[in-house]
Order: C-alpha cells, then structure tokens, then sequence
C-alpha cells in the first residue's frame, strides 16, 4: 500500500511508540488522526481525544479519518502498564487492577480494531484488492512475562493470539492484520517506571544491539508493514532478540 495521500488512525499516538509512528506517516505525506485521552497531536496530525474502551469515543475517531479521506488503516499503540505481583507484603493483586490492565490494553484494542475493519470495509479496494491494515501492539511480555506482569503479559498474550484469526476472517474484505511485539523501548512509560540506571541495565541485557530500542525503529517497521502486503497474520517480535529473566 502507497502510505502518501491515506489517512491512517494513531491510537496513544501523542507520544511514545505511537507519537514516532504518527510522526513518521505524516512525513510519508499521509494524514493521522491521534486518538489518546490526553497530549497534542504531532504536526500535520488531527487529536481525537479518545478513551479506546468507549464505543463512542472511538467511532467519533474512525469516523474523523473517514472523513478525512482514503481512510486505509490503524496502528493500536494505546496501553498501560502496572507491575504488580500477585502475592505481595502489601496483599494480593487487585482483581480492578487486573481488569482494568486488560480492558484497556486487549478489549481497547479490539474496540479500535473492529470499529476500523468496519470502516475499512467499505473503502475502495486497491491492488490485490486491499483495503486497508490493522497493526496492533503487543509485546515480549506476551511470550516472556516476569514477575509482576501477570496481568500486563495476559492482556498482551490476548493481542497476539487475536492476529491470526483476525487476518483469516478479514482477508475476505481486503484487510491485513500484523501484530509487532516491542522488547525494551525507550518510551514516558519506561521512563515513568523505571530510573535512568535500571533502563540503562535493562538496555545492556539486549543482545543486540544493546540498549534499549527506539521508537522511530517501532515506527519503521509499522511503515514497512503497511506497503508490504504480504505481511499479514504474523507476530513480529522487535526486540534486539532479547528473552526476558523471570525477574
């Protein structure tokens, strides 16, 4: 797929993972709706202010890059992250906490998801008679949870085990779905959680290259995926071929 002149929907997309990948589609010369609950789209991008797990919010945003034309994919990068284990000194894992983990981060991404394959449908098809991509966010922690991500590694495991079916029920309508799984990105949201000293560790157990990834390489292979057609079905680990300690 040509990326120049399409319109494409950002979820988190002002900032981190999904603010490299807005930057870079608007670059290629497309046009980006941002949907994140808070921040400023990146030049040349639309903000839709958006809870991905509200039906309402979402569509409003779908229906914002339909308008905007030649409507032809989303890149799901909204997600959160809370390290918590499930027996502690302080008691056990809150059972809110872990819905609240997986609400956002798997049901919110097939709120996104579904909404946009139903506007995708009913876009013209191009070659191969595409009509558009779906890229969704995992992450390693889908394969190598730790200690502390049992509900971050679930909600991720469930957005890797949605490709596949996803890209066999949506080939009929032209619609590729590809799944990346990110290892250690320098992200607000590891900076957030982590000192510069334990990022620089972590980054250091990256075989390679060692240290932590960035962004704008999360946003080069979303790119790729997007004029690549023959990628579809497939979880895609960008992760310097780390496998992550139990701890």
């Amino acid at each position: 797929m040509d990326i120049r002149d399409r319109t494409f929907l950002v979820t988190g997309g002002a900032s981190g993972l999904g603010g490299a990948t807005t930057v870079a589609l608007v670059e290629r010369g497309a046009r980006v709706v941002v949907a994140d609950l808070a921040g400023e789209a990146p030049d040349g991008a639309v903000l839709a202010v958006t809870d991905v797990t509200s039906e309402e919010q979402v569509a409003a945003a779908v229906e914002t890059a339909v308008g905007l034309g030649r409507f032809s994919g989303v890149v799901n990068c909204a997600g959160v992250a809370a390290p918590t284990k499930v027996l502690s000194s302080t008691g056990v894992h809150s059972l809110e906490k872990f819905a609240r983990t997986v609400e956002i981060n798997l049901v919110g991404t097939f709120n996104v998801t579904r909404l946009a394959a139903d506007a995708l449908s009913g876009e013209e098809p191009g070659p191969d008679g595409e009509r558009g991509v779906i890229i969704n966010t995992a992450s390693g922690a889908a394969f190598d949870g730790q200690i502390g991500q049992t509900a971050y590694a679930a909600s991720k495991a469930g957005v890797a085990g949605m490709t596949l079916p996803l890209a066999r029920e949506l080939a009929s309508h032209g619609i590729r779905a590809v799944t990346i799984a990110p290892g250690l990105f320098g992200t607000p949201m590891v900076a957030d959680s982590l000192s510069a000293d334990v990022q620089a560790a972590l980054g250091a157990q990256v075989p390679f290259p060692s240290r932590l990834g960035d962004p704008a390489e999360f946003a080069s292979l979303a790119l790729h995926i997007v004029e690549n057609r023959m990628l579809n079905g497939e979880v895609i680990r960008l992760d310097g071929s780390l496998r992550m300690a139990p701890k």
